[in-house]
């Protein structure tokens, strides 16, 4: 361990001692990891470290070892520490995050110390039912209701990870020639929406961590939070956890929880706007941020599992309509 690291960490955790007691997950293209530390005669008995190297990596699973993907790795770990400095204390109870307890760099390494969310959100699921589906549509509705109109600050001016902008070498890849041709359309009909707020940008189910009886739920990874329309999440997240036919059979029940939840969550936070305009908007954005993700992922690997009759029907609905 870097033993700058070492002392700061005694010192913001006020432990006397402290162990690596196991590795988490490696950071995606070995870019670092995310451990937890056990701490010794300190008022926390664990931490989470994310611990990221900022020098280029040649371990993409998928080959995409580029300067656009080696410089979007570096700016999503500064966002993400400026996210837990400056904007996670904004997180309420009803959209939960790990608290932030401090972060240290030296040269091209640097480290983010997190509560340990395992005390109270113990469980990681691969798979949810319908119930559990809308317990995460309730922390995005409230994590969206918070963050509306928020001038995304430090964070990524346009959020998620798959933004046409940062991904030009999957764009080049695209065999699809309408959708070549109509990708900008899409993007900027997301990006100049009238209602925008802050997105996670990575809300896939296995960035959810579930209490005991699952019906909490806290998130993490914040890489790529950023300004947006708040269907870029509810579309990637419906993906990262229903069928095709799941997502044709329940799009309008979910949907129609997820604005519930967001019209209490903008009641709750006094914010004084027109809700039937924004749902309105929003809902025409669906099926436009479920095209947008597509178009990422036929760039990125087409054959991947994700890329299903709902999608794809979705996609030629949007560019026919452009």
């Amino acid at each position: 361990m870097n033993p700058d690291f070492k002392d700061y960490l005694l010192k913001v955790t006020e432990s006397s001692a402290c162990e690596e007691i196991e590795v988490i997950q490696s950071l995606w293209s070995g870019y670092g990891k995310v451990s937890r530390y056990q701490l010794f005669d300190s008022p926390l008995s664990t931490v989470v470290v994310k611990f990221i190297s900022l020098n280029q990596s040649n371990e993409h699973p998928r080959g995409w070892n580029t300067d656009h993907s080696h410089s979007r790795k570096v700016k999503s770990y500064k966002v993400e520490t400026h996210w837990y400095e400056k904007w996670n204390h904004l997180c309420t109870d009803k959209c939960s995050v790990p608290k932030f307890i401090g972060s240290f760099s030296a040269g091209k390494e640097q480290w983010i110390i997190l509560e340990d969310l395992n005390v109270n959100f113990p469980l990681r699921k691969q798979q949810i039912d319908l119930a559990e589906v809308k317990v995460c549509l309730k922390w995005l509705a409230n994590f969206h209701a918070t963050f509306l109109n928020h001038k995304p600050i430090g964070l990524w001016q346009v959020g998620t990870y798959w933004h046409l902008k940062t991904r030009a070498d999957e764009f080049e890849k695209i065999q699809n020639q309408e959708l070549k041709a109509k990708a900008h359309l899409i993007d900027e009909l997301l990006n100049q929406c009238n209602y925008q707020t802050i997105v996670h940008g990575d809300a896939k189910l296995a960035n959810f961590c579930f209490s005991e009886n699952g019906s909490k739920i806290a998130a993490v990874d914040f890489q790529y939070v950023g300004g947006a329309c708040g269907m870029k999440d509810v579309a990637y997240f419906f993906g990262s956890c229903l069928s095709s036919s799941e997502c044709e059979l329940n799009e309008k029940e979910l949907l129609d929880y997820y604005f519930s939840e967001l019209e209490s969550a903008l009641e709750d936070a006094i914010v004084t706007i027109n809700f039937k305009e924004l749902e309105q908007e929003w809902r025409r954005l669906y099926p436009v941020a479920c095209a947008d993700f597509t178009r990422f992922l036929l760039g990125w690997m087409p054959t991947h599992q994700k890329i299903n009759n709902y999608n794809l029907n979705l996609m030629h609905s949007v560019l026919s309509s452009l």
